[in-house]
């Protein structure tokens, strides 16, 4: 993945503040004897995750809401769809489609918008965690961070992307955030994670201790 991932960032990231250099870099770090260490390992390969942390510090939160327009195109599919079944027939299609499909899209819509980034420093502990949903990282194992802009997201989520990176993508979401882990007793070499404010939420990684690049 590195040199390839590398590559494709490096040539696209022409525009942006941040030195493509620095992305580059970042993905250099998940380098082939690391894979190769994930490949031999047969351990589990999902990421740390477990019953919610206790409550503390929230230094960055952010819910990655569905764009408003789903909304109404949801409601207009709900309503379209209602009324094929419905077709005019008296009784009760002529309201019960309406009364399931309008709360089932909107139930759908609701969750895929429940995706919580954080970064939560817990209440007697100095050391923090980045939380994405259930999922949480101690940042203490996390080395590298790096901004992934919207014009080198398919290449990072292609065919160079690691199968053993964790991953919450949400397609609605242009830019990501790649934390690199440096864990020997955890396979997963990386996360990847869609954020709206990639650069805010950078910064309050590098105030915890994470390496920006």
């Amino acid at each position: 993945m590195p040199d390839s991932v590398t590559s494709s960032l490096t040539s696209t990231e022409t525009t942006r503040a941040r030195s493509p250099v620095g992305v580059a870099t970042t993905l250099e770090l998940v380098t082939a004897d690391r894979q190769a260490e994930h490949a031999s390992e047969s351990g589990d390969s999902t990421a740390r995750t477990g019953s919610p942390a206790p409550a503390g510090t929230v230094h960055y939160s952010e819910r990655l809401w569905v764009p408003i327009w789903w909304w109404a195109a949801g409601a207009a599919v709900a309503v379209l769809l209602a009324a094929e079944i419905h077709m005019g027939a008296p009784g009760i299609r002529a309201w019960l489609p309406y009364v399931l499909l309008l709360p089932l899209i909107a139930w759908a819509l609701f969750a895929f918008s429940r995706l919580r980034v954080e970064v939560v420093a817990d209440a007697g502990s100095t050391g923090a965690e980045l939380r994405v949903g259930k999922a949480h990282l101690p940042l203490d194992v996390a080395a590298k961070a790096a901004v992934v802009p919207a014009t080198a997201k398919s290449a990072a989520l292609g065919r160079q992307l690691d199968p053993l990176a964790f991953v919450q993508h949400r397609t609605w979401v242009k830019q990501m955030v790649i934390v690199v882990l440096d864990d020997p007793d955890d396979p997963t070499p990386y996360w990847l994670v869609s954020t709206k404010r990639p650069e805010e939420l950078l910064a309050v990684l590098t105030a915890h201790g994470v390496e920006a690049r």
